[in-house]
């Protein structure tokens, strides 16, 4: 299921919302490109999507939650990637 939350995050001017999902990164990006939010909008574990996107991620079948439930759906599903984990896995040679 895909999960949005409110837009309340400012950053270059507007208002932006996190779009989650709580089964898994591909279906993530499949309704990240439905909804037309740019790759680089994604960040380790979710997209950062602008305030007038978020109607239309609901109208698409996105669900609303909280930020706090999105972390905890994140972490359920075993999808949470935090901060400082990102940065090792970047840093470390491949």
């Amino acid at each position: 299921m895909i999960h949005v939350d409110s837009p309340v995050w400012p950053a270059h001017g507007r208002l932006w919302a996190h779009l989650v999902s709580d089964v898994s990164l591909a279906e993530l990006h499949v309704f990240a490109e439905l909804l037309g939010a740019p790759r680089r909008g994604f960040d380790r574990d979710h997209y950062d999507i602008p305030s007038d996107r978020v109607p239309v991620a609901l109208w698409l079948g996105a669900r609303y939650a909280t930020s706090r439930d999105i972390a905890r759906m994140l972490r359920a599903a075993g999808l949470r990637i935090p901060k400082h984990l990102a940065r090792a896995a970047a840093a470390s040679p491949r």
